[in-house]
């Protein structure tokens, strides 16, 4: 592993500079990063990195997925609930039906049961791709929302289509009653795992005597458990960790302080960079292991090839009409029930949504835990041709999809879903309220305490003057002027720093506060 450690820091500097350039572009970085991968694994002499496959979902996986949970909005998923749930749900077992139909019909001994394995490994979209485009172009909040909620969600989905595919494979066995059993255990248990590890981690967080460094090291654990924990239980792992992910999102304020919660934040955002990162750079990376497999199964490239072409057209297609279907059953049934929305969204809408189900991480890292023998010691079968057509399916729908997705957004004009209040009036409205709810507070618990205090009178004022103004005067000249004092400050507070009697951990404080209070102009200013 020694030798490989400047290999693996020549590979972040890559993926910075890769991401740094897709941005410049404004393309979603997950495209440069296979594409890089790939120019780097035809470098001659480069090292091989090979992963365990038991150890591939277990390392990217659990903080991933909790990741993600942290950044979705559960109000605004609740909103879309059907729509999001028939995509992470329905539409992946038919995707999964659809591919192993085709794989049965067309590939070489290719049994039923190994074409569903393959439709679990490629049934999950992926969630960064998308975000990440929809970075660069302006979507309606319902559209993102029940785009990144179902690449969450489905990523559970497709997962147990493969658990059930590859126990059928391995053991030669399937009995309907029992797996209907263990599907339901899977779901149900999945999801009470999760939200009793997380009710643990809670009590922890709250009873043990921990700073802010020791409960963001504890964040950093609890998806691990969940995962291990139900795994072990026979249960889903994704699924415990997306509810216990819930359940500590519902309960951050209440857990964690303001420290706490301000660098959480930051590392978990570093963690994803480079998780991310590293699993989209090794998409590509494991094209050459993936091109000897093939050639040991004494299959052809082109023919390897035309199979992965073929069911990327299986799996695109499927969920271009599932999203016409979602929308069509939507208009019959709103004449039965309340829909989120019952004004017809056209033929654009749906081709969007449709368009948007590129294929990524988890994909790469379930076909790579494919084990690598049956319980007889017999070699899986096909299990080179499942990697590659994963590999083509992914390159193929990033390149394809993720590039085109932008103009095809643009295209679509998107109708004005009025879901929400222009963000202005919603600042000022919640800034009003806030302000509010303090002076109320001050004036029925502290009336007579006020001024004795220069900073909760001077406090005070603050509060009033937000209450009173029209309206937040942050002009673009506004902002420089402003900023310009923040960064005299910063001046002053380099001389303070030079008097050795002053603690520099203070002078580092007050650097955080004027980063804190610059970050929120240059939020207004964008």
């Amino acid at each position: 592993m020694v030798q490989y450690f400047p290999y693996l820091l020549l590979l972040m500097v890559a993926i910075m500079l890769l991401i740094m350039f897709a941005n410049r572009l404004k393309v979603a970085y997950p495209i440069l990063l296979v594409l890089g991968g790939l120019a780097i694994s035809f470098i001659p002499n480069v090292p091989t990195i090979t992963l365990n496959p038991d150890l591939v979902l277990i390392i990217f996986l659990p903080p991933l997925l909790y990741a993600d949970v942290f950044s979705l909005s559960l109000k605004e998923m609740w909103k879309c609930r059907r729509i999001i749930f028939s995509f992470a749900f329905i539409v992946v077992f038919i995707t999964a039906a659809a591919v192993a139909w085709v794989a049965n019909m067309v590939f070489p001994g290719f049994s039923l049961a190994l074409g569903f394995l393959l439709g679990g490994v490629i049934g999950s979209t992926d969630a960064v791709s998308a975000s990440t485009i929809m970075k660069f172009v302006k979507v309606p909040k319902r559209i993102s929302t029940i785009i990144e909620s179902e690449s969450l969600l489905n990523d559970a989905s497709s997962l147990i289509v493969f658990r059930f595919a590859a126990l059928v494979v391995t053991t030669g066995q399937l009995v309907w009653t029992d797996m209907a059993l263990n599907f339901l255990w899977v779901v149900i248990g999945g999801a009470l795992i999760g939200l009793a590890v997380a009710w643990v981690m809670r009590k922890l967080h709250r009873f043990l005597p921990t700073d802010a460094n020791m409960d963001i090291i504890l964040t950093l654990i609890a998806p691990y458990i969940m995962y291990i924990v139900a795994n072990e239980m026979g249960v889903s792992g994704v699924l415990a960790v997306v509810a216990g992910g819930m359940y500590m999102s519902l309960h951050l304020t209440s857990i964690f302080g303001a420290s706490t919660r301000n660098k959480g934040v930051a590392v978990w955002d570093i963690l994803g960079f480079v998780l991310n990162g590293l699993a989209f750079m090794l998409i590509g990376l494991a094209l050459p292991e993936v091109l000897i497999g093939i050639e040991a199964e004494g299959m052809s490239l082109a023919t390897a090839t035309n199979y992965g072409l073929l069911i990327t057209g299986v799996v695109v297609g499927v969920r271009l009409l599932s999203s016409y279907g979602a929308v069509l059953i939507t208009q019959v049934m709103k004449h039965f029930i309340a829909v989120a929305d019952r004004r017809n969204p056209g033929t654009r809408v749906p081709l969007v949504m449709g368009w948007a189900g590129m294929r990524g991480v988890l994909s790469l890292a379930v076909a790579l835990s494919i084990p690598l023998t049956l319980e007889n010691g017999e070699p899986f079968p096909h299990r080179n041709l499942i990697l590659y057509i994963t590999f083509i399916v992914i390159l193929a729908t990033l390149l394809v999809q993720g590039l085109s997705l932008p103009a095809l957004i643009r295209w679509a004009k998107f109708p004005d879903y009025e879901d929400h209040i222009p963000e202005a009036e919603a600042e000022s409205l919640i800034r009003k309220s806030l302000a509010q709810a303090a002076l109320d507070y001050m004036q029925k618990h502290y009336k007579e305490g006020i001024t004795d205090s220069f900073l909760l009178q001077n406090q005070k004022d603050i509060w009033q003057y937000q209450l009173d103004m029209p309206k937040c005067n942050t002009t673009p000249e506004v902002r420089k002027k402003y900023i310009a004092i923040l960064h005299y400050q910063r001046e002053i507070l380099h001389q303070l720093n030079k008097n050795p009697r002053i603690d520099e951990e203070q002078i580092r404080n007050f650097h955080r506060q004027l980063n804190l209070e610059e970050e929120k102009w240059e939020v207004w200013e964008d």
